[in-house]
């Protein structure tokens, strides 16, 4: 069968594919439960310095091209998770930090918090779309922004770095090339968009607590391949694109935009946590189909293509 082992960052991974943040990472043992069914890393449910109850119920809610989330980073602190977290070296898979804060200072004492846990990377998330003080709403999705919070963390860890971005930034690759030039290592891209909003007809209010939230599942996916496909030619670190990946084929496309890790999260939501199993199944399929033996061989193609074309 086609090879789909992958480094990334100098991370060997078993497959691309990475449980995105906020998707099953609350506990060691979820970790363990996503990994066994074919994950080839998982990332941790965001930390920050403080635990944080999130927003009010509802927090998730379908619709027919995906998910709309507001959950506000409910986590139990950098403390609990210390504890949480301990003895990673027994799962069988790379586990990634996922830190926020509002203040680089924050990030910085959630990840030199964690530095001594088992964590193959960090990754910071300056890019949520609703929760006040964080992400896009606090003004960390800026070049300038993002080039301190990155230096900050830096000073505190060697562990590969990588920035989660937002699709809804208007200055994405400028930012994605302050995050390599600030000493990031990789970039994921993208975090979920908007915010957007779903109203109850019959209640006649939105139906999420906070009442807006981030877009993810299928109606993010060609957002988030337009903006793998722009970062891969901006910077020359590796980004992880996430946004909608919920086939072999999706994961393909996200490949040819210039990915070299996956992330999956909602897909979760509508093939079970077995979708890790399924899509890269579904990957080596398609590249025997096509001839590809390795992943390497289509890696930003789409855009080499392209430019050979024009």
């Amino acid at each position: 069968m086609p090879d789909l082992k992958t480094k990334l960052a100098g991370i060997n991974l078993e497959n691309p594919l990475i449980l995105a943040s906020g998707f099953l990472g609350v506990s060691k043992a979820s970790l363990e439960f996503v990994i066994k069914n074919g994950a080839g890393a998982v990332t941790i449910k965001s930390i920050s310095r403080l635990p944080r109850s999130g927003h009010h119920a509802p927090i998730i809610a379908a619709f027919e091209a995906g998910l709309l989330n507001a959950v506000g980073y409910s986590n139990p602190g950098m403390i609990k998770a210390r504890e949480e977290y301990a003895d990673l070296k027994k799962l069988k898979a790379p586990v990634f930090l996922s830190a926020i804060g509002q203040k680089p200072g924050d990030f910085a004492k959630v990840v030199a918090t964690l530095e001594k846990n088992d964590f193959a990377a960090v990754e910071i998330v300056l890019s949520c779309p609703h929760t006040p003080g964080y992400g896009t709403l606090a003004g960390q999705s800026t070049p300038a922004a993002t080039a301190k919070i990155t230096k900050a963390v830096r000073k505190v860890t060697r562990k590969p770095l990588f920035v989660k971005v937002s699709p809804d930034a208007p200055k994405l690759t400028e930012i994605c090339k302050a995050a390599e030039a600030a000493g990031a290592d990789g970039i994921t891209a993208v975090n979920t968009m908007g915010p957007g909003m779903i109203i109850d007809l019959e209640a006649r209010k939105p139906v999420l607590g906070f009442g807006m939230g981030g877009v993810s599942g299928a109606a993010l996916h060609p957002i988030a391949v337009r903006c793998v496909y722009e970062i891969s030619q901006a910077v020359k670190i590796p980004i992880i694109g996430t946004g909608g990946v919920t086939s072999g084929r999706d994961a393909i496309e996200m490949v040819m935009a210039g990915a070299t890790g996956i992330g999956v999260g909602t897909a979760i939501s509508t093939r079970g946590v077995a979708c890790f199993h399924l899509i890269a199944k579904e990957m080596q399929d398609w590249m025997k189909e096509n001839g590809v033996k390795s992943l390497e061989e289509i890696r930003g193609i789409a855009w080499k293509m392209s430019k050979k074309g024009s």
